[in-house]
């Protein structure tokens, strides 16, 4: 975390824009070393995060995929052609408009995404117990308390 003082935005409390700061650079770093525990060699990061959206949000057509991952159609057709590869994911008739497919997961799919998320959860859990005392587990406990109030409306 950044011990530079850079001047923050006007009204604002030093300790609000060093605190929003830190926490973006924290989350980024987190967010990086979580996705490396379950690294699979042979899916890219791209492959590995529309497999994570369909596992956690159901079917999906591949326009709202793109959407949501913020890429392009043509990226996220390159990207569920390498899954449907590996036999992760599969497209069916959309019964609301048959001229579109909804891309949903295989017994494999589901598989490969609960193992990822158990073993992103079971890294994480021994990091806390190996590197933090019980005292701390409770103030970073606490932290998360407060910091759910910004994901409030």
């Amino acid at each position: 975390m950044s011990t530079e003082a850079a001047e923050p935005p006007e009204g604002l409390p030093d300790s609000a824009s060093r605190a929003a700061r830190d926490l973006s650079v924290v989350f980024s770093r987190l967010r990086r070393r979580i996705r490396e525990v379950a690294r699979d060699e042979d899916l890219t990061p791209s492959q590995v995060s529309a497999l994570t959206l369909v596992g956690k949000h159901g079917a999906a057509t591949a326009s709202a995929l793109a959407s949501a991952e913020g890429v392009r159609p043509q990226s996220m057709a390159a990207t569920l052609a390498a899954l449907a590869q590996h036999g992760l994911i599969r497209r069916t008739p959309d019964p609301d408009d048959g001229r579109r497919h909804l891309v949903g997961l295989t017994d494999a799919g589901r598989a490969r995404v609960a193992g990822d998320r158990e073993a992103r959860g079971e890294w994480l859990a021994r990091a806390f117990q190996e590197r933090y005392s019980e005292e701390e587990r409770r103030t970073v406990l606490d932290a998360l308390a407060l910091l759910e109030r910004l994901t409030r409306p």
